[in-house]
């Protein structure tokens, strides 16, 4: 049964957490083989949905250890209509493999004796390459796309969808149209290259001004990922107004551009305590609403627990000072 999808507890000062990067931990630290970056075909048995547990149990742990809420996105990044049938899914297959994602999920919830909320997100991803925008739909194109996976979660447990990698804002527009009509709150979650402007070269804040001005500000909040912080910094400075709608942010250790990290057949962890500290900085100098931390290439939970280390003297101080 959903819990939050009518009052996102994110939404107010507690600090949530997320997870890391769960293609990359699969795949570099548990030797796990995911076709096309797709965690979700683990989901096909039971060794595969162990592994996801295991994966998810840790992040609760954490959560836990800080008495921090959490958020538990769904390993369906990849479980769209495109990708799903490049590695064999139909259409009803496709969806029961995200009633599953969402399924586990429910467990994990269900096993934590926690006081602090725990939220229930299905992931969405873009239809193309995360870093490549490729041939790009109009935003009635991209609603009509999503629009099938937002229905499934919208029958499950789901308390609101993440979409991630999102790299040219009528795909985002297309995203937060399907979701409203499927009646779930969504945060649209950018990637953006060394130069902290989208794929495509629209600036950041453009990008969410064009999809607030297009959906009525349907996103509950914005996020960036799959980018380390030093390739946005510049692009937050000045304290713009739509700096505000960024509350997220789930970002790369490693420094190596998109093109860079594709090449790459070695996994560049980075430094976690350095990515902690990082993430601390812009709480206190870009994102002052910056609420919901997590990781994506590259870290596991040693960053995530880094993060949270660093960040949780900043959110709580600060939900002090407006009560107090």
């Amino acid at each position: 049964m959903t819990r939050y999808r009518n009052a996102l507890p994110q939404l107010g000062d507690d600090l949530f957490l997320t997870d890391g990067g769960v293609e990359t931990t699969l795949i570099f630290h548990e030797g796990i083989d995911l076709p096309d970056f797709a965690a979700f075909y683990l989901l096909r048995n039971e060794s595969g949905t162990a592994a996801l547990r295991k994966y998810f149990r840790t992040y609760a742990s954490i959560a836990a250890r800080f008495n921090a809420g959490l958020i538990l996105e769904s390993v369906t990044w990849r479980a769209s209509a495109d990708w799903g049938s490049k590695l064999g899914y139909s259409a009803t297959t496709l969806a029961d493999a995200n009633r599953a994602a969402i399924r586990l999920l429910e467990e994990i919830r269900g096993e934590m004796a926690h006081s602090q909320p725990v939220v229930i997100s299905g992931c969405v991803g873009p239809r193309g390459d995360g870093y490549v925008p490729g041939r790009a739909m109009t935003a009635q194109e991209a609603s009509e796309y999503h629009r099938e996976q937002m229905d499934t979660f919208a029958e499950t447990a789901a308390d609101m969808v993440g979409a991630f990698t999102i790299n040219y804002a009528a795909e985002a527009v297309g995203i937060a149209r399907a979701a409203e009509s499927a009646g779930m709150p969504v945060a649209i979650s950018f990637t953006v290259e060394t130069d902290g402007n989208l794929p495509t070269g629209q600036p950041l804040g453009a990008a969410i001004r064009e999809v607030d001005e297009a959906t009525a500000n349907y996103p509950s909040y914005y996020m960036l990922n799959c980018a380390h912080p030093e390739h946005f910094d510049r692009a937050l400075a000045g304290g713009e107004p739509w700096t505000a709608r960024i509350r997220g942010l789930r970002a790369n250790a490693s420094r190596r551009s998109h093109a860079e990290l594709n090449e790459s057949a070695d996994l560049d962890m980075g430094d976690p305590s350095e990515l902690g500290s990082l993430y601390a900085q812009l709480r206190r100098n870009r994102l002052p609403r910056l609420n919901v931390i997590g990781g994506c290439c590259g870290t596991d939970h040693r960053h995530v627990e880094r993060m949270v280390e660093a960040c949780v003297p900043l959110v709580r101080s600060a939900r002090s000072a407006s009560t107090g």
